[in-house]
């Protein structure tokens, strides 16, 4: 046999090899494909039968309320879970056909880290976890990224996390950043005592249509490509995942994500001298506090229970001396007796700025705590920034009532633009901004406000108070246009939104599309007055 013979051999038996590996690989797919088939039709069916069966219920129930009520929240979570399940494939589909784009745009850290909490919270709740957040130093709290798709990839790691960590156990997230120049990287880690995984399963976690059990064994449903889209995404935003886990002593997730920064400094003038007290009985929260607010001026007394606050506010009253607001913290107390102490406050001392510090929708407790006197709501978790903005929002404010002159600043010498359909609406705004001193210039429609915008002189408009309804291009679209501009000052003018579109959804969509504020008509001059203020 020949030596070019010989070598033929081995090349068809390496062929033949290859070929087997592929074999494997494909019939794994198959298999694998047909195991997502089998999953997703009893995982659709579930929540469908479910849709299905509670709405023929509240039909037949229609008089009674509670029945019906109930029926309805058991739709709603039906429905959240199906449409999970649809996302799912469509992102999968979407990312496969290389139409899934990577969004960069500013972001709050603080904002996207709420939303998170509030979404999974009530899961880990629901199962009895305990389910513990915590945060390394974080300096930089605004961020260019895909806040949507960081979102997806957490709650999709903590969704995991709950799912497969039994009732009782412990979920711990921490949220910290590394600096790397230009760049920072934000690290998410997310760790359970849940089941676990296996070296083999590890292997394949980012398979599509993999899943530790299936649902109709584990009671546990999915895609199975929640893990692929995530790695897909972490790749696309050129970041690292680390899995490491084991049987039966649960799963530790690490994400690491490079972004830019916005380089801000926040100016404490307005602190200083003001005198704060903090109901918190939480010792990290409190840290917290004083970490954020050392060398801004302010004085912040804390106290942890409701009753040391009415000493202390008694204690100041009786020597004349003034307290300037109240932190109502998240570890304080139930939701009644916050918004009863708030009550007391607001009758007691009619002057005092008073702030809900609170991880949850604010939506859902609005009508409760403006009833209560609350002046502002601080989201949690909060970090520098948005701690001293809110406090110097609610702050400046209440001065500027308090001094009489309505807090209207000296804006000569600067422009306003304002975009307002409506005739009327458009002339009262006008004259309430024509007391400031600032140049304004109106546009009747989105249109025509990009058009002035863009033939204005850069930095000649300091401000553009934006309508979110407007006829030939709506409030939205204007701003996404403007900030898509090559100059400078397009990026960073400030845009608020002014519209009776009030809702949580409205301010979030403001927020998406480049807004930095909402005033919601009809318009309360104090807010007003408080934005255009920072302009002075």
């Amino acid at each position: 046999m020949t030596e070019n013979s010989i070598r033929r051999i081995e090349e068809l038996q390496q062929e033949c090899e290859e070929l087997r590996v592929r074999l494997k690989e494909v019939e794994a797919a198959s298999e694998a494909k047909e195991n997502f088939l089998s999953n997703m039709s009893h995982d659709i069916r579930t929540p469908m039968n479910a849709i299905v069966g509670m709405t023929a219920l509240a039909k037949n129930h229609i008089d009674e309320k509670n029945r019906v009520m109930d029926a309805l929240d058991k739709i709603e979570i039906a429905s959240g879970h199906l449409l999970s399940l649809i996302n799912d494939v469509l992102d999968m589909s979407r990312i496969n056909s290389g139409r899934m784009r990577i969004q960069e745009e500013l972001f709050q850290l603080s904002d996207l880290l709420h939303d998170v909490l509030v979404i999974v919270r009530p899961m880990s709740d629901a199962r009895g976890h305990h389910f513990s957040f915590e945060s390394g130093e974080i300096v930089r709290e605004s961020l260019y990224g895909d806040a949507l798709r960081l979102r997806q990839i957490y709650v999709n790691i903590i969704s995991n996390a709950v799912k497969y960590t039994e009732e009782g156990g412990n979920i711990r997230v921490r949220v910290s950043e590394e600096s790397l120049g230009e760049r920072c990287a934000l690290i998410f880690e997310c760790e359970d005592n849940g089941i676990g995984m296996s070296e083999d399963f590890l292997r394949r976690i980012f398979d599509p249509f993999e899943r530790v059990n299936s649902s109709t064994v584990s009671g546990i449903e999915g895609t199975g490509l929640g893990m692929s889209i995530v790695k897909k995404l972490i790749d696309a935003m050129e970041g690292t995942i680390e899995i490491e886990s084991r049987e039966g002593e649960g799963t530790k997730v690490r994400i690491r994500i490079p972004l830019r920064f916005e380089k801000l400094t926040v100016h404490t003038e307005e602190l200083q001298g003001k005198r704060v007290v903090l109901i918190e009985n939480d010792p990290g929260i409190i840290s917290n506090y004083k970490q954020y607010l050392e060398g801004s001026g302010l004085q912040l007394e804390i106290v942890s229970t409701i009753a040391e606050a009415v000493s202390a506010l008694t204690e100041a009253d009786y020597h004349k001396e003034t307290v300037d607001g109240v932190i109502l913290g998240q570890e304080l107390c139930a939701d009644d007796d916050i918004f009863e102490a708030a009550s007391y406050f607001r009758k007691s001392y009619p002057h005092l700025v008073m702030i809900l510090a609170k991880e949850c929708r604010f939506e859902e407790i609005e009508y409760r705590a403006e009833r209560a006197g609350i002046d502002r709501y601080l989201p949690v978790p909060f970090f520098r920034k948005s701690l001293l903005g809110t406090l110097i929002d609610a702050l400046s404010a209440a001065s500027s009532v308090r001094d009489g002159n309505g807090g209207i600043p000296d804006l000569g010498g600067k422009h306003i633009l304002l975009a307002e359909d409506n005739m009327i609406n458009r002339e009262i705004a006008k004259e309430i901004l024509i007391a400031t001193g600032a140049g304004i210039e109106t546009a009747e429609n989105g249109k025509e406000a990009l058009q002035l915008f863009e033939a204005s002189e850069p930095g000649h408009f300091a401000v553009i108070l934006m309508d979110i309804q407007m006829p030939l291009m709506d409030g939205y679209t204007a701003s996404r246009e403007i900030r898509a501009l090559s100059r400078e000052d397009a990026k960073r003018i400030p845009i608020y939104a002014m519209t009776a579109n009030a809702f949580a959804e409205d301010i979030e969509k403001a927020r998406n599309a480049g807004m930095d504020g909402h005033l919601a008509k009809p318009i309360d001059m104090t807010a007003l007055m408080q934005v255009l203020r920072r302009l002075s």
